[in-house]
């Protein structure tokens, strides 16, 4: 009645302008079968990706294709930028953060040059998966188009 032990609703947010992409539709097994997570895609409009959610950075991949965030409440999520980028060896990407640095959601994290991606025949979708999502309720997804930093695209509740 009063709300009391209701629990939070948090948002990842889009990370780009663009199309939102059901994470079941990603043209990557390890991502549209959820083995590393729940989560949701974007096809970009934009080179530049931003931060999700605000916590700190766990993790910048070698390649700068990958970042490990972990949220404020807890939340552990991976931006993977494109689909087998890892082959470009970090060519085409400049990251904007450093591991251990805050971000905000909305913060940009990296830099990605889409017209070479596309060059080099790969796709653009940028995944954001949770990966600890088994400790985590989806309230919603959202479809349609985005707005990077503002468009609110997975609601959850931790469990």
């Amino acid at each position: 009645m009063f709300g009391f032990g209701k629990k939070k609703e948090n948002a990842l947010y889009a990370v780009q302008d663009g199309e939102i992409v059901p994470i079941e539709k990603v043209p990557d097994q390890v991502f549209s079968q959820k083995i590393l997570g729940e989560g949701i895609a974007l096809l970009p409009e934009k080179g530049r990706i931003l931060s999700p959610l605000s916590g700190t950075v766990s993790n910048v991949a070698d390649t700068l294709h990958a970042y490990g965030i972990t949220g404020d409440d807890g939340l552990e999520v991976l931006v993977h930028i494109g689909i087998d980028t890892v082959g470009l060896n970090g060519e085409g990407f400049i990251s904007m953060v450093k591991e251990g640095e805050r971000v905000k959601a909305g913060d940009p994290v990296a830099q990605a040059d889409l017209e070479l991606i596309r060059s080099r025949g790969l796709s653009t979708h940028v995944v954001t998966v949770v990966t600890n999502s088994q400790d985590i309720e989806i309230v919603s997804m959202a479809s349609g188009r985005a707005h990077g930093g503002e468009t609110p695209v997975f609601v959850y509740r931790k469990k």
